[in-house]
C-alpha cells in the first residue's frame, strides 16, 4: 500500500520526466544540444546554475560532515560561493567573446589548439563521470531510506528518468526541469531545518544538545587543513563542463555574469541550511549513523505529506545536478574529443545522433560506477583532481585576456600534474594539503614560468591563442 508520501514522489518523478521529454522537442543540431540558442537572463542563468551546482555531496553530504566535525564544513564550502561570485565578476562578463563555442574544448582550441582541446575533452568525461558516479549513487541512497526500494533499484529509477529526458532533449530539458527541481529543494530544505529546529526546542534546545566544539570555526582541523579544504572547494568546481555551459547559454555577457554571481550568493545559506540539519540530527540521535542525518530529520520532523514534498525536494538536489554532469559529458566526448579526432567530418544529424547515444552510455555506466561509491562528498573531491590541477588555470588565463600559447599550456599541465602526483604519493600530503591545492598551484608556477622565459612575441605560431585588441577591449567587466 503506496502512502501518501510515496504518491507524492512517485507524482514530482512523472512530471519532471513529461516536462523534461516534452521540452525536448525540436532539438535538431548539436549546438541546440548543449547551448539552446543562447537566449536565456540572470533569472534562468542563476536558476539552472544554482539547481547543478547543489548535488548530493553539497546537501546531504554537507549534513553528514557536520553532524561529524561541526560547522567547520559550512565554512569550507563557502570556497565554492566565493568561487562562483569570482567568476561572476571576472569570467562571466567575458564570454561574449565566445558566443561560436559549445564547450570547454571550443574556447581552448581557440587559444591552445586542437591537441589542448582533445586534452581537456578526455578529462572533462573523467570529471563528469565521476561526479555523476556520485550522484547517481546519492539517489540510490535516498530511494532506499524514503521509500525502501534497493539502493540498485532506486539507481535505475531516478538515473532512467535523468537519462530519458536528457538524452532526448540535451540541454533545453536540462534547463527546463532545473528550474523546476531549483523550486522544489529552494523550498523543501529550508523547510525542514526550521521544522526540526522547532522540534528539539529551538536554538536554545540545539545549543544544549550539541557539544561547544561542533560550533567551532575550525573543529578538529588546523589552520593550513581548513586552508586546504576551503581551497579545494573553491578550485575544484572552477569553471567545470556543466557550468562553462551556463557561462555560454546566456543571452548576452551582462545577464550571464548576473545570474552567477547570485548562484554563489544563494549558496552561503543554503550551505548553511543543509549543515545545520546535520546539526539537528546531532541534537536528535548523537548515536546516529552520520550518513542518515539529513534523512533522519526528514523522517523524524516533517507530518505525512510535506515529508513527500521534502523528499522530492532531496531528489531534486541529485537529478539537477546528474542531468548536468550527464550532458557536460556526452558533449565534451562528441565535440572535444571524436570530432577532432575523426578523419571525415559528421553531419549534424550524425553529430546529434552519437552525442545521444553517448549520453545514454555514460549514464547506464555510472549506474555500475555508483554501486561503489561510499562517501558522496569524498567522491567529488576525489574527481576534483583530474581537473583543477590540469585545465583550471590555462583556461581562466586566457578568458581573462592572457595571450598564452600552446607552450605555456603543456608547462602548466605537466607541472599541475606532476605537483599533484608527488605531494600525494611520495610526500603523502604534508601540512594536511590536499594534492588539488598542490597541483593547482604548481600549475600555476609553471604556467608563470613558461609564460616569462617565452612570453608571446617568442612564442612563435600560435595566432589563434591571440585576443584582438578591440574584443578584448569590448569584454572588461561591466
Amino acid at each position: 500500500m503506496f502512502s501518501i508520501d510515496t504518491v507524492i514522489v512517485l507524482g514530482y518523478l512523472l512530471v519532471i520526466l513529461a516536462l523534461g521529454l516534452w521540452a525536448g522537442r525540436g532539438i535538431r543540431t548539436l549546438t541546440d544540444y548543449s547551448v539552446v540558442g543562447r537566449a536565456y537572463g540572470a533569472p534562468i542563468i542563476f536558476a539552472t546554475l544554482a539547481a547543478s551546482f547543489i548535488g548530493g555531496g553539497f546537501s546531504l553530504g554537507n549534513a553528514e560532515k557536520v553532524f561529524r566535525f561541526g560547522i567547520v564544513n559550512i565554512l569550507a564550502l563557502w570556497g565554492f560561493s566565493l568561487k562562483e561570485m569570482l567568476v561572476g565578476l571576472f569570467i562571466a562578463p567575458r564570454m561574449d567573446r565566445y558566443r561560436d563555442a559549445i564547450s570547454v574544448g571550443d574556447i581552448m582550441e581557440r587559444h591552445y589548439g586542437t591537441a589542448a582541446k582533445v586534452f581537456t575533452g578526455l578529462f572533462a568525461i573523467i570529471l563528469c563521470s565521476g561526479i555523476l558516479g556520485a550522484q547517481v549513487g546519492a539517489m540510490g541512497y535516498i530511494f532506499n531510506v524514503f521509500l525502501g526500494i534497493p539502493c540498485v533499484w532506486g539507481m535505475m529509477i531516478g538515473c532512467g528518468i535523468v537519462i530519458a529526458y536528457s538524452t532526448v532533449g540535451g540541454m533545453k530539458s536540462v534547463v527546463v526541469t532545473d528550474i523546476v527541481q531549483f523550486v522544489v529543494l529552494a523550498i523543501g530544505i529550508p523547510l525542514t531545518l526550521i521544522m526540526g529546529i522547532i522540534h528539539v526546542g529551538g536554538i536554545e534546545g540545539m545549543g544544549g544538545a550539541i557539544p561547544a566544539e561542533r560550533f567551532s570555526c575550525f573543529g578538529e582541523l588546523s589552520l593550513t587543513a581548513f586552508l586546504s579544504l576551503f581551497l579545494t572547494f573553491l578550485l575544484g568546481e572552477t569553471l567545470v563542463p556543466p557550468y562553462v555551459q551556463r557561462l555560454l547559454i546566456g543571452k548576452d555577457a551582462r545577464n550571464t555574469a548576473t545570474g552567477t554571481f547570485y548562484s554563489g550568493v544563494f549558496s552561503i545559506p543554503f550551505f548553511a541550511v543543509t549543515g545545520g540539519i546535520g546539526l539537528v540530527a546531532y541534537a536528535l540521535n548523537a548515536h546516529l549513523d552520520p550518513n542518515l542525518a539529513m534523512p533522519y530529520v526528514i523522517k523524524e520532523v516533517l507530518p505525512f505529506g510535506i515529508r513527500g514534498v521534502v523528499i522530492a525536494g532531496v531528489i531534486s538536489i541529485v537529478m539537477s545536478s546528474a542531468d548536468s554532469f550527464l550532458n557536460a559529458a556526452a558533449i565534451s566526448c562528441v565535440n572535444d574529443v571524436i570530432k577532432p579526432l575523426r578523419a571525415a567530418p559528421m553531419g549534424a544529424r550524425q553529430e546529434l545522433g552519437i552525442a545521444k547515444v553517448i549520453n545514454l552510455l555514460t549514464g547506464t555506466l555510472a549506474v555500475f560506477f555508483a554501486v561503489k561509491i561510499e562517501s558522496i562528498l569524498d567522491i567529488l573531491i576525489y574527481s576534483y583532481n583530474f581537473w583543477a590541477p590540469i585545465i583550471v588555470v590555462p583556461l581562466a588565463a586566457v578568458i581573462l585576456g592572457v595571450p598564452a600559447t600552446t607552450r605555456h599550456f603543456a608547462a602548466g599541465a605537466i607541472g599541475g600534474i606532476m605537483g599533484a602526483l608527488i605531494w600525494h604519493g611520495i610526500l603523502h600530503n604534508p601540512l594536511s594539503i590536499d594534492s588539488l591545492v598542490a597541483g593547482t598551484f604548481c600549475n600555476m608556477a609553471a604556467f608563470w614560468l613558461s609564460y616569462r622565459l617565452f612570453p608571446r612575441q617568442e612564442a612563435g605560431e600560435d595566432a589563434t591563442s591571440l585576443v584582438p585588441e578591440e574584443e578584448s577591449q569590448s569584454n572588461t567587466l561591466k
